[in-house]
């Protein structure tokens, strides 16, 4: 053993990704680091400005005014903050608007039930459509009864497992119960838990299958339906969705950003979506990202902390029901501003403002060590954990052209008790863990912007 403690020290000591002779960290990076960290989670600015958007505005739904009165605000007071530069950049989204609604168990005892139609169903005539309902828990189970489906409501009462897995049902069950006959369908709401809070989302239709109307209702109902159905009970729904679906309207990406010193072509691009689902506030899913974002940018300007690279705060429109602002946004960098090539790390916050650990990153091997290093910085706060695979929507686009990107990683235990419901509202936050988010997108941002050494791809 006493052989092998030097041989393994002197691995150590020679590993080229570990010698402190490739810290990418100067003395004065880590005293910024700290600066940076004791700011954010001493001050309430952010905290305050995301507490005021989500009283004032409210949901900001796409084709919303709630959504264009909030980026009128956005800009106003960013420009105020002295960025060196704040622009909008216009995006057509689209314009559905969910009207009146309701869901009505008929049989074999009338009881209403908590609803939403998902974002882009078609309207339902007036008055409704009263069916029977038939059960499944999977497209298997659809499949071995579709012989029974036509002129029936399907209720998908799929377990929550995971989002990926589990959220197909909202994406496709119109698709694969319209496919055998049925003339409407609806889900169990996907997520964990619930205390009859519907869930909304996004939802897609083919268009060589006929268009249903479709909702989700609650888990706690959901079930109790399973168990009328195990029993024998013959049920009946009557569904009600007067939801429109507008011409595309003009929406808003908002653009700030604060100069490089050195190298200002050189760009770190840092944000979130500022649209949201029309119930609830949108401060998790997604304001709290976007405010952390332009409040980490907005420390090192009060700070006086000047990278050499450009710090660019995007806030992106439209990512809940089109993604068009990240496909503009990506297209505008590619075809007019060039720059894609010099976009150095694309960031981006869309897992809610929860106690935050770290980033999932994707990109290069000597990038990750790279991120990793900085992530020993904010060791106070116990958020610089980087791992392997990460990134998020409305950095997609930029991440398919080999922008390398990061997502902040938070404790998400709790994000889809309220995921795209009313219940995602300010009392759900806790305003250390959103300080800590500011602190740790503020330090990682910062710290590649002025590194010596461009972040490889």
């Amino acid at each position: 053993m006493k052989y092998i403690l030097p041989i393994l020290l002197s691995v150590f000591l020679l590993s080229p990704n570990l010698t402190k002779a490739q810290s990418v960290l100067t003395n004065q990076h880590k005293e910024h680091a700290q600066q940076l960290i004791q700011k954010a989670m001493g001050s309430d600015v952010a905290w305050e400005r995301l507490t005021y958007m989500a009283d004032t505005f409210g949901p900001r739904f796409s084709g919303s005014e709630n959504l264009e009165n909030s980026i009128d605000w956005i800009v106003e007071t960013m420009e105020e903050d002295g960025f060196d530069k704040v622009w909008t950049q216009p995006v057509m989204v689209p314009h559905w608007v969910r009207g009146e609604e309701s869901a009505t168990l008929l049989s074999p005892r009338k009881k209403d039930l908590p609803m939403l139609s998902l974002g882009g169903s078609v309207a339902t005539p007036e008055g409704g459509i009263s069916a029977e309902v038939i059960v499944v828990k999977s497209f298997d189970e659809l499949e071995k009864v579709k012989d029974q489906v036509e002129g029936k409501i399907v209720l998908y009462n799929a377990e929550f497992t995971s989002y990926g897995r589990t959220v197909q049902y909202r994406v496709n069950g119109a698709i694969e119960a319209a496919r055998h006959g049925a003339v409407a369908s609806i889900i169990r709401s996907v997520g964990p838990y619930s205390m009859q809070t519907p869930h909304t989302g996004t939802m897609y239709y083919d268009d060589e299958v006929k268009k249903i109307p479709h909702a989700a209702i609650t888990i706690e109902e959901a079930m109790l339906i399973q168990r009328l159905y195990d029993r024998g009970e013959k049920i009946e729904i009557n569904l009600n969705i007067q939801a429109r679906t507008l011409p595309d309207t003009e929406s808003r990406n908002v653009i700030a950003e604060i100069k490089g010193t050195e190298f200002p072509e050189e760009i770190i691009v840092m944000g979130g979506h500022i649209d949201s689902w029309d119930v609830g506030q949108g401060v998790m899913d997604d304001g709290g990202g976007c405010i952390a974002a332009w409040e980490a940018v907005r420390l090192m300007n009060e700070l006086g902390i000047k990278p050499k690279r450009t710090i660019r705060v995007v806030l992106w429109t439209n990512e809940e029901n089109g993604l068009r602002g990240a496909e503009e946004y990506h297209r505008w960098v590619k075809e007019e501003e060039k720059s894609l090539e010099n976009h150095v790390l694309a960031i981006e916050s869309d897992a809610g403002v929860f106690d935050p650990i770290g980033f999932g990153f994707s990109g290069s091997e000597r990038a990750y060590d790279i991120l990793s290093e900085i992530g020993t910085t904010l060791q106070p706060i116990e958020s610089g954990q980087v791992t392997k695979g990460g990134g998020g929507a409305d950095i997609g686009p930029l991440m398919r052209d080999g922008v390398p990107g990061m997502g902040l990683v938070v404790d998400g235990s709790r994000y889809f008790w309220y995921h795209h419901t009313g219940a995602d509202t300010m009392d759900k936050l806790n305003k250390e863990d959103f300080n800590e988010c500011v602190a740790t997108m503020a330090v990682f941002a910062y710290a590649v912007a002025d590194i010596e050494e461009r972040l490889p791809r």
